[in-house]
C-alpha cells in the first residue's frame, strides 16, 4: 500500500512539473486556424504536382502607399507572423507588404507528399504576385528564406527591385562537410521534438544562451504542433524542407545575382544545418557568420554589408531598430 501511494504521489508531480514546463502552451490546428496573425490572411489556390493546395498570405497596403513593394520570406522555423513590427515600420513609410506562408508553413497546406524545391516555392511566390497583379517588388528573405529569396531573384530577375538577406542559411555548402542523412532521419529527429527540445536549440543557437520573454511565443508555435495528433504530418513536411536545404545550395550562383543586394547580419549567429553530425573540430568552421557575411558581400556584385554586432540569428526580433534602419534607407535609395 505504502509503495502504491508512492507511485501515486510521484505520478502527480511529474504531471505538475511537465504542466508547469508547458505553461501557456496550446494546442494548435495543422493550419494555425486557432492562431491570429497580426495582419488579415488571404489565401490563393495552387495546384501543385496534381495537388490542390492553398497558400496563405498577408497584404498590407498603407493609405500613404508609395508605389514600392516590399515581398518577406520567413526562415524554416517560423511564419509570417514573427514580422509584425517590420510590417509596421515598412507601411508607416508607405510600402505595400507581401508576406506569405510558404506550402508546408505556418498557415498554409501541410501535403502529403510534396516535392520541394527552392524553384517551386519560387514559382508559387511568383504566382502570388501575378495573382495581386504586382510586376516589382524588393525582396526579403530570413534564414531559410534568404536561401528563397535568392532563387526568387536568379530566377526572376526583372521583377526584383532589390534584395535583401537577413542572416540566410546557405551561405556556405554543408554538404562538403557533414554526411547526408535520408529524409527518414530527418522525419524521426522532428518526430522527437518536444517545447523543451525546441526551447533550447533556439536558446543555444539563436540567441547566445540569453532568453527574453517575448521569444517564447516562436517557441510556442512549433512545440504546440507537436501536440496535434496530425503532428506526423508537420513533422514530414520538416524533414522535406530540411532536405531541400541539404541538398540545393545557391551559394555557388551569388555572383549571377544582379539586383542591387543588401545583407543585415548578426555577426554572433552560429546557425548552421547538421552540426551534431560533425566532430567538434568541424563543427567550430560551421556557421561563422562573422565571416560568412563579409565574403558572401563579396561575392554577390552590387552588394552592400550591414552587421550588427553582438546579435544572432534574428536581428529584426532581437535588435529592431539596427535592423529597420539600414533597411528602410536602403529600400527609398
Amino acid at each position: 500500500m505504502g509503495k502504491s501511494l508512492l507511485t501515486i504521489l510521484l505520478f502527480l508531480c511529474s504531471f505538475q512539473f511537465t504542466i508547469a514546463q508547458n505553461d501557456g502552451l496550446k494546442w494548435l490546428d495543422i493550419e494555425l486556424s486557432n492562431y491570429s496573425y497580426p495582419y488579415d490572411v488571404s489565401t490563393i489556390a495552387l495546384e501543385i504536382q496534381g495537388q490542390n493546395l492553398k497558400m496563405a498570405y498577408m497584404d498590407v497596403k498603407p493609405e500613404n502607399y508609395n508605389g514600392k513593394n516590399v515581398l518577406l520570406f520567413h526562415g524554416k522555423n517560423f511564419n509570417g507572423a514573427y514580422w509584425k513590427t517590420t510590417i509596421e515600420a515598412l507601411t508607416n513609410e508607405g510600402f505595400r507588404v507581401i508576406v506569405p506562408d510558404q506550402i508546408g508553413f505556418g498557415k498554409s497546406s501541410k501535403p502529403q507528399y510534396f516535392h520541394y524545391t527552392f524553384q517551386q516555392l519560387a514559382q508559387n511566390n511568383k504566382a502570388l504576385l501575378d495573382t495581386l497583379k504586382i510586376d516589382k517588388t524588393a525582396v526579403l528573405g530570413h534564414s531559410m528564406g534568404g536561401m528563397l529569396a535568392a532563387r526568387f531573384t536568379l530566377m526572376y530577375p526583372d521583377m526584383t527591385e532589390k534584395l535583401i538577406l537577413e542572416n540566410p542559411i546557405g551561405l556556405e555548402d554543408w554538404k562538403l562537410k557533414v554526411p547526408y542523412q535520408p529524409v527518414d532521419w530527418w522525419y524521426q529527429n522532428e518526430l522527437k521534438k518536444n517545447y523543451e527540445s525546441i526551447k533550447k536549440y533556439q536558446l543555444v543557437n539563436y540567441y547566445d544562451n540569453k532568453w527574453k520573454p517575448e521569444y517564447d511565443e516562436w517557441v510556442n508555435l512549433l512545440a504546440g504542433w507537436t501536440l496535434n495528433s496530425n503532428y506526423k504530418t508537420i513533422a514530414w513536411n520538416n524533414a522535406l524542407t530540411y532536405d531541400m536545404i541539404f541538398t540545393q545550395p545557391v551559394v555557388y550562383e551569388f555572383k549571377n545575382i544582379s539586383a542591387p543586394t543588401l545583407l543585415i547580419i548578426g555577426t554572433r549567429d552560429r546557425t548552421a544545418l547538421g552540426k551534431p553530425l560533425v566532430s567538434e573540430e568541424v563543427r567550430k568552421t560551421m556557421g561563422l557568420y562573422n565571416e560568412l557575411g563579409k565574403k558572401t558581400q563579396k561575392e554577390i556584385p552590387d552588394s552592400e554589408l550591414v552587421e550588427i554586432e553582438n546579435v544572432g540569428h534574428l536581428p529584426h526580433i532581437e535588435k529592431f531598430e539596427s535592423f529597420i534602419d539600414p533597411l528602410i534607407r536602403f529600400l527609398k535609395k
